[in-house]
């Protein structure tokens, strides 16, 4: 995202959502109400590939019903395709919108990506010094080449595809389209999730981000796709092609604490009883002394229920969000700015007035936000006093693999104690979850989550940058 626009929400975002689909019919219709349930994974963007006799795309910026309709849908009879949609990373152009796609000389292929591949750069280069022309120098234009190439060489689509993973560092769930055929690839890593199901009635097979796109087609889940595993959806079922899984996982602990839907199930897991376990511990870890757990909406809320139960203090809506509201343009004045968030949340008096509130939140990036919603609750709703508990550890480090966090300075966290933060956004109280608990809550080993953004320790080597298990530096270039 550029700087044109102020994001009142204040949070990391993520990079998108994928779904695949093979259907004995109408394969748009059921990708596009997928994407619908995936709309929380990116705004800005999103887009359908299908085949039928020849690839057809329809992609563009906006909302899935704004790129999407009935009309648009009709045009794209297919039995099989892949769907996309998107947060940018980037600045937002109509020709970073996938699903990417190329006409090679092996067939039509299209991809849609969620995560980010680390050694990009490098491989442009190595296919622009063999030859390669490219039309916008993306991973995903660089993984089509490859993929094109390794086919042309084999003429076997499944060993292609392993070959081509193995030369790609970094995060990725894929959905790929050759020709008639539809693939669905987890890193290695199983740093993004992904997951397949089984449409009733024999209707077809879907892979998707989420558990909640195969409920809203009314899929019966089938299992999560395994961390360095290929699925080809087929018009019997799935066949797996093992690509080299990593001995360790590094499941994104984000994914829990805040970007997938309450209603999801990840890798066995379900997000809201994570969430809810999470505030549980918080609790313990940081207790207050207050009349009222007042959620921040909506991510908070599964978390504030966890540390209202808790701490046995009653859990109360103090906060109401507009739901029509999404992302404010930068206004002229700090008085305008001020007026923008109290038009996308605003305090119930009759719930703080004259409390002690506990307001409890998933994360805090900048802190801007916090700092106004800290300040809203006692000048507009009269509270005596606001203490702040977050769901995360203190954010202190670029993520590398898919969320927007790739600049330090944008951290309240970096290079501030706790007590800064506390007194930069004027709350009573500030407390964090610890990181173990944090693990213990998630119920997953350390060693098996990615938590680079919170231990500056990652999962592949990033540039610069400390790798899990590694004591020093050295070696990085």
């Amino acid at each position: 995202m550029g700087g044109c626009a102020f994001d009142v929400s204040d949070k990391p975002h993520e990079a998108c959502g994928v779904v695949a689909v093979r259907s004995k019919k109408d394969a748009a219709s059921y990708i596009y109400y997928a994407l619908r349930a995936l709309q929380h994974r990116g705004q800005e963007a999103s887009g359908i590939a299908v085949y039928s006799g020849g690839l057809k795309v329809k992609k563009g910026l906006g909302l899935v019903s704004d790129v999407l309709n009935t009309e648009e849908i009709s045009k794209l009879e297919s039995k099989v395709g892949i769907g996309h949609t998107y947060y940018s990373i980037k600045v937002s152009k109509p020709e970073n919108v996938q699903p990417q796609f190329l006409k090679t000389g092996v067939g039509d292929i299209a991809i849609g990506h969620n995560g980010i591949i680390v050694n990009s750069g490098i491989l442009v280069s190595k296919l622009k010094n063999e030859g390669k022309h490219f039309i916008l120098e993306s991973e995903e234009e660089a993984i089509i080449m490859m993929l094109s190439e390794q086919i042309r060489n084999t003429n076997d689509i499944p060993k292609s595809i392993k070959a081509v993973c193995k030369e790609l560092i970094g995060s990725y769930a894929f959905v790929l389209l050759i020709d008639d055929r539809v693939f669905a690839i987890r890193d290695p890593y199983g740093i993004r999730p992904l997951c397949l199901g089984k449409m009733k009635d024999g209707k077809g097979f879907v892979a998707a981000s989420e558990s909640v796109a195969l409920d809203v087609l009314g899929a019966d889940f089938v299992r999560d796709i395994m961390p360095g595993e290929a699925v080809e959806l087929t018009e019997d079922g799935f066949k797996s092609i093992n690509i080299g899984a990593s001995i360790n996982r590094a499941h994104c602990f984000f994914e829990w604490v805040y970007f997938a839907r309450a209603d999801s199930v990840l890798d066995g897991m379900s997000v809201y009883e994570a969430r809810k376990r999470i505030g549980w511990r918080l609790a313990k870890e940081a207790p207050a002394v207050a009349d009222v757990v007042v959620p921040i909406p909506d991510s908070g809320r599964a978390h504030a229920y966890g540390y209202a139960l808790g701490s046995g203090i009653k859990m109360n809506e103090g906060l109401m969000k507009n739901r029509y509201i999404h992302r404010t343009f930068i206004m002229p004045s700090q008085d305008a700015r001020e007026i923008s968030v109290r038009e996308k949340m605003n305090p119930v008096k009759a719930v703080v007035e004259g409390k002690r509130v506990v307001i409890v939140d998933d994360s805090i990036v900048r802190g801007t936000t916090m700092k106004r919603i800290v300040k809203m609750l006692k000048e507009d709703g009269h509270a005596t006093e606001v203490h702040v508990r977050i769901g995360s550890p203190p954010l202190i480090a670029p993520c590398y693999l898919g969320i927007d966090m790739t600049d330090r300075d944008q951290f309240i966290a970096d290079n501030r104690t706790v007590e800064d933060i506390r007194k930069e956004i004027d709350a009573d109280s500030l407390a964090y979850i610890s990181k173990e608990g944090l693990v213990e809550a998630l119920n997953i080993e350390k060693e098996n989550l990615c938590m680079g953004c919170v231990s500056g320790e990652y999962p592949v080597n990033i540039p610069g940058e400390r790798r899990r298990f590694q004591q020093t530096l050295e070696g990085f270039t």
